[in-house]
């Protein structure tokens, strides 16, 4: 019973820094929280820019939304993504909306939480576009069947005739920097404080899924029952193991040297 008292309390702690992250900017879950994100800019360059998509969400005030891992995870992975490749990254992250005329200056988008993701046909009008004309689109951190069926609904408004498959081991997205054999499970940081639990409600199994253009260039890189965003903001955190992180940024390079060479 003690351990069972002790993780719960730790576990709300770790919940109220996930909270404190989004009080401290105010953000809501929708789009004109553009508006709230300080410095949210970059000056015209040739950099590449990492770019969070800001998505509007479906509950109201919920904690998991777009802003889950903001901005501490992108911030670590662009430092990563400086050390570890000679991508000209910029110092600074961006967020942008869906409806942002902005999107398609930036090849790459990340979403994190798209359980929570809702899209208008206009939105998913958009996104086709953004997809089809050359952009990449990388999804993170939703868990179970019900997130899935949430998520899968919405990317038919945006492909209503493309399959969602798994992305094959031997696919160059698994190879293009490092060799990827095969999928970590990757936890939030309340595996810490669970005795070691990677999953999360009933999405026992880590998925990596796409969805392929006309031409067989993979435009979108789906991510299910795994959380590389905690791997990213946790990694210079000692309790967290650096074998989640490691794998993490591993892919990230991969997805992103990818996303920017096809």
């Amino acid at each position: 019973m003690r351990f069972v008292a002790g993780s719960a309390l730790l576990l709300a702690a770790v919940l109220a820094v996930v909270v404190y992250g989004q009080e401290e900017f105010g953000l809501l879950g929708r789009y004109d929280d553009v508006r709230r994100v300080p410095d949210n800019y970059t000056k015209e360059s040739n950099q590449f820019v990492f770019t969070r998509l800001i998505y509007n969400g479906r509950i109201p005030g919920y904690y998991k939304n777009w802003y889950t891992d903001y901005p501490r995870a992108d911030r670590n992975l662009i430092a990563v993504l400086k050390r570890l490749t000679n991508i000209n990254i910029a110092d600074q992250e961006r967020v942008v909306p869906i409806n942002d005329p902005d999107l398609f200056k930036y090849p790459l988008i990340y979403s994190s939480e798209v359980g929570q993701m809702v899209i208008t046909d206009e939105d998913a009008a958009i996104l086709r576009r953004y997809l089809e004309r050359g952009g990449f689109w990388i999804v993170d951190d939703f868990w179970g069947t019900f997130e899935w069926s949430e998520f899968t609904a919405q990317m038919r408004k945006i492909f209503p005739y493309r399959e969602i498959k798994d992305i094959p081991r031997d696919h160059p997205i698994f190879h293009v920097m490092y060799d990827t054999d095969h999928i970590i499970q990757t936890p939030s940081l309340a595996y810490v404080f669970n005795g070691g639990i990677t999953w999360e409600v009933d999405g026992f199994e880590a998925e990596c899924k796409g969805i392929w253009d006309d031409s067989g260039r993979l435009m979108v890189v789906i991510n299910h029952n795994t959380d590389l965003g905690d791997a990213y903001e946790w990694s210079d955190d000692p309790r967290y193991p650096n074998k989640f992180s490691g794998y993490a940024f591993r892919v990230a390079v991969n997805f992103i040297m990818y996303a920017l060479s096809h």
